[in-house]
């Protein structure tokens, strides 16, 4: 009975603690999602010389429209959830978490420094894979559950769309694969150790190219929103959804954005690695130093700079017809990443130095 009764604490603990440390990570990791869509509204702003937000502030205090992402939560969690006549009630409702909770859970593997990331799993560039996947059954079943064609047309476009640079993705992380000789995240990063030159941008450009637009078209963003095309079919997939259930939707698409960044800092550009690193001179400087050194604050920096190639993507291009996407995802981008696989794998048999070679 005692031991019964240490094992139930034991566990309780267990379990108490991982709720504790997965509160304290979701939680900035929504403020990020809702001051993003405030950031994305304010560069772009600047970008065609208008305002964006500037009234919405707190306490009598404007402080540059600050307040406006909690303002639209708020509106967004009073507003009513209808349900279309002959709509599968089910599905429609559990449609939005399965686009938002992929996102999340991929977060379990991202090393945010040396040693500091929820599950050190061998395989985690292939559970990123697997668990980012999922989230276009979301996209499937909001457009059929929805029972409008809009929605069915826009769900199908966004299927077909993330299906194709799905595969260019997969081909671009087995070049990364090739090149760090692990699964793990955290030894991908390892494998960059060192300045600025030993990131595997370098010998992976097109790789990493190819990467990116690939994660703007995963994301539905502009210039591939074709699944959103408001000329053509009102708001695709999630035309029929208002209320929270809606801005769940929101919420996945702006995670899936951050996690998009995160994913090429770390297969790209070092991780939390500094780009002076190795260079002792700049990381042995008196207080400066442990800014020039590697560590999170230089994962962020990284971070931050991808989100703003996202937002300056969609204040740049026109949005792509359909053919156009589905060419460019097939034709263009598959040819390219199975060409540099090959050329990656005589890189690493005639050990190119400094990334396979002493």
């Amino acid at each position: 009975m005692i031991d019964w009764i240490i094992t139930t604490f034991g566990l309780l603990h267990v379990v108490v603690q991982t709720v504790i440390l997965i509160a304290l990570f979701l939680i900035p990791l929504m403020l990020s999602v809702a001051y993003l869509t405030y950031a994305e509204r304010k560069v772009i702003g600047a970008m065609q010389v208008r305002m964006g937000p500037n009234r919405v502030g707190f306490f009598g205090f404007s402080l540059w429209g600050l307040g406006q992402p909690i303002a639209d939560a708020v509106k967004l969690m009073f507003k009513e959830i209808i349900i279309p006549t002959g709509a599968n009630k089910f599905l429609f409702i559990i449609a939005p978490i399965l686009s938002l909770a992929p996102a999340l859970a991929a977060w379990a593997v991202i090393p945010f420094d040396e040693g500091v990331t929820f599950a050190n799993i061998n395989a985690g560039l292939l559970y990123v894979l697997a668990v980012t996947s999922i989230g276009v059954y979301g996209v499937i079943i909001a457009g059929w559950a929805s029972n409008s064609k809009y929605a069915l047309l826009g769900a199908m476009r966004s299927a077909a769309q993330i299906v194709a640079y799905e595969i260019a993705m997969g081909f671009a992380l087995v070049g990364v694969l090739m090149a760090a000789g692990s699964l793990n995240l955290g030894e991908i990063v390892m494998a960059q150790d060192g300045h600025i030159g030993h990131w595997f941008v370098w010998p992976l450009l097109p790789l990493f190219v190819v990467y990116f637009i690939s994660g703007v078209a995963e994301t539905n963003r502009a210039p591939f929103d074709v699944a959103e095309g408001e000329s053509e079919i009102v708001a695709g997939f999630h035309v029929e959804y208002s209320g929270m259930a809606f801005a769940v939707f929101f919420l996945a698409e702006y995670a899936n954005m951050i996690l998009i960044a995160a994913l090429t800092s770390i297969l790209f550009l070092g991780g939390w690695m500094s780009p002076l690193a190795g260079w002792d001179a700049a990381t042995t400087l008196p207080y400066l130093g442990v800014l020039l050194d590697s560590g999170f604050h230089w994962l962020l920096i990284k971070i931050a700079f991808f989100l703003f190639c996202f937002l300056w993507l969609r204040a740049t291009f026109p949005r792509y017809r359909y053919d156009q996407i589905m060419r460019l995802g097939w034709k263009v981008f598959i040819p390219i990443t199975i060409v540099w696989i090959v050329v990656i794998g005589v890189a690493i048999l005639a050990k190119l130095p400094p990334w396979w070679g002493a």
